[in-house]
């Protein structure tokens, strides 16, 4: 299952800026992803992909895009003058019409090459939790869109990450899903040398970031696994049954907002 950490640093005595710490883990989250029975194939990107509906012509923007094959995959459904973005810098060779760029996703108005462009389509796909400042970095995405335009945002459901701390340290379910502190740990499946940090998030914290920064939702999604996929990999079917999946969220802006968020006060009138 892919997953979104806020802060990520080598273990040891490894000296790396700490500014570009995804690009240690790149290589191994793409070679995850790609396994036949990982989470974001069978599950994950089927749904995100429905979500998004005709792309024909459309100029999409994913943020956090990885190696940029989704966008790519996109760009041969008809989507047009779309740019990927990613810290990484791990990049495949772009199709004709996509553009990937190395920069980080708390930032997209410090992109070069984004300055005055609009998108129809912008994605967050399981980057979100990456932002130093969720509601800056979903504050500058609304101002990219397009009129009739959306953003499509994926996290990981909290549910799971405090099932799992629960079972870690012998608490309850109720104690860690409304802590607070940061917690670390090694993701195996990506790179044991790399130790993770995690900021612990409720329902609450997303709905009221979402709301802070101007948007609100248009539709939500928990996409579950297809019987057929369920049968062929019973161990992935366990894990979701017991830890859940992802949310999926289209979001439009509120009208009415000023780029601060803040909202526009109409003439009073006097009876």
């Amino acid at each position: 299952m892919a997953e979104e950490d806020s802060v990520t640093r080598t273990a040891g005595t490894v000296d790396v800026d700490a500014s570009h710490p995804w690009e240690t883990l790149a290589p191994g989250f793409e070679q995850a992803r790609a396994r036949e029975d990982s989470l974001d194939r069978l599950v994950e990107w089927p749904a995100q992909r429905a979500f998004l509906g005709d792309v024909t012509g459309l100029a999409v923007l994913d943020a956090g895009c990885g190696n940029g094959a989704k966008l790519a995959q996109l760009a041969g459904e008809g989507a047009a003058a779309s740019v990927g973005v990613d810290i990484s810098g791990n990049f495949i060779v772009p199709p004709p019409g996509v553009e990937l760029m190395e920069g980080d996703l708390s930032d997209l108005a410090a992109v070069a090459g984004l300055a005055g462009r609009q998108f129809d389509r912008i994605l967050f796909l399981q980057s979100f939790g990456y932002a130093a400042d969720p509601v800056r970095a979903l504050r500058t995405a609304r101002e990219m869109l397009t009129e009739d335009g959306f953003m499509l945002v994926t996290r990981t459901q909290p549910i799971r990450y405090a099932m799992e701390r629960a079972e870690q340290n012998g608490t309850s379910l109720g104690e860690e899903y409304f802590a607070t502190e940061s917690f670390a740990y090694r993701h195996g499946n990506w790179n044991e040398d790399v130790t993770l940090t995690k900021r612990p998030y409720t329902m609450s914290d997303l709905l009221n970031t979402f709301s802070a920064a101007g948007l609100w939702i248009k539709a939500a999604l928990e996409p579950q696994m297809p019987a057929e996929a369920g049968e062929r990999y019973p161990h992935k079917r366990a894990a979701m049954n017991k830890y859940l999946g992802i949310l999926m969220f289209k979001l439009r802006p509120l009208p009415g907002l000023r780029d601060d968020g803040v909202a526009e006060r109409s003439p009073s009138r006097r009876c």
